[in-house]
């Protein structure tokens, strides 16, 4: 009985592996620098389809293509342009009844010979769909078919078979980010348009509304400014974990004052018990730091790490108490801040890999 000897596979040594390694990123990024420079009238064409799209992008693409495709659609949709993906293969099987006249088709495909592109060409032609392709070549099939060309040329692929999708994928991915962010220029997209469609991004939470975060009133410790001390702490009573702050409020309901647990301290740490029995006014803090309804977050925060406060009173535009935020309730949602409310850089963490002995 005889078998076919086992073919043993070649290995790499750490120093050929990082050899190969940079080789390849060294490859991607020269084709990378190439198309920067070959950008001409042709992408500019391009930026004008999408931003005056009415409808939206259909990003398409089969494969690796397509694979980049969904990622440079995500990128649209997050900066301001309206977009899907459709998958080249489902289209002729019904989805391209996704696709209506008012929208731009930006299809990706290295040979532009792609089997199942070239299928649904006709049926775009007749929508009288415009069409933005990413090709190596004008003159393919994809390319003869497309009101814009954004011709990638000759690659070299950077496996070392020369096979998968490498370099042409990069190239495809690197342009897609470049029509979409040029086009969100063009659209004036701001950091606050971002943050609406991030609400759960660390940014979405720093530029949303204080309306979001704030204890409502009916969860803060609320009081007239004429009553003592005595009365206030006693007749207060709050569902859930109360605050560190007692709003106070005028005849007029109007926010006029603010007495902390600290300040209710201090009275005991010096010789003043019989400010107890006095109005609370006349120991609150007058014209306390607040905020409006409609303030970002990232502001409010920055206004409490300032004045080194751990309650801020949210007033509405006729100074009335509508809430309260608190440090407990904010501290987490945030990377730690500076006293302007910015970011503080974080600490390299720096690790020592050793050898393991031998034996």
């Amino acid at each position: 009985m005889s078998s076919d000897p086992v073919r043993k596979l070649d290995t790499l040594s750490p120093f050929e592996q990082l050899r190969l390694a940079r080789q390849i990123i060294e490859q991607e990024s020269r084709t990378l620098l190439d198309i920067a420079q070959r950008l001409d009238s042709q992408f500019c064409r391009a930026v004008d389809y999408l931003h005056r799209c009415r409808g939206s992008v259909i990003v398409c693409g089969m494969g690796k293509a397509g694979l980049v495709g969904q990622k440079i659609m995500a990128t649209l949709a997050s900066t301001g342009t309206r977009s899907h993906f459709l998958h080249p293969a489902e289209a002729v099987h019904g989805d391209l009844g996704r696709v209506h006249p008012d929208d731009v088709m930006l299809i990706l495909s290295q040979s532009g010979q792609t089997e199942e592109i070239v299928r649904i060409l006709p049926s775009l032609g007749d929508l009288r769909v415009p069409i933005l392709a990413v090709t190596a070549r004008a003159n393919s099939t994809l390319g003869q078919a497309a009101a814009v060309v954004l011709e990638l040329g000759p690659l070299d692929e950077a496996c070392p078979l020369g096979l998968a999708p490498t370099t042409s994928t990069t190239a495809m991915l690197a342009l897609g980010d470049a029509l979409a962010l040029v086009t969100s220029r063009m659209r004036d997209f701001a950091r606050e348009d971002f943050a609406r469609s991030h609400p759960a991004g660390s940014l979405g939470r720093r530029l949303s509304k204080v309306d979001h975060h704030l204890r409502a009133l009916a969860q803060c410790r609320v009081a007239s400014e004429e009553k003592t001390v005595r009365q206030t702490f006693v007749d207060l009573s709050v569902p859930g974990r109360r605050t560190g702050a007692i709003m106070l409020v005028d005849g007029e309901g109007k926010l006029s004052g603010i007495f902390t647990d600290s300040d209710l301290a201090r009275l005991f740490e010096h010789p003043r018990e019989q400010a107890l029995d006095r109005p609370i006014r006349e120991v609150m803090t007058t014209r306390p730091a607040t905020v409006r309804m409609g303030t970002k977050m990232i502001d409010a925060v920055a206004a409490m790490a300032q004045r080194k406060i751990s309650e801020l009173p949210v007033i509405d535009a006729e100074g009335r108490p509508v809430g309260l935020i608190d440090v407990t309730d904010v501290v987490g949602m945030f990377p730690e801040m500076d006293e302007h409310g910015s970011e503080r850089p974080s600490r390299p963490e720096y690790r020592v890999f050793r050898e393991p002995r031998a034996g």
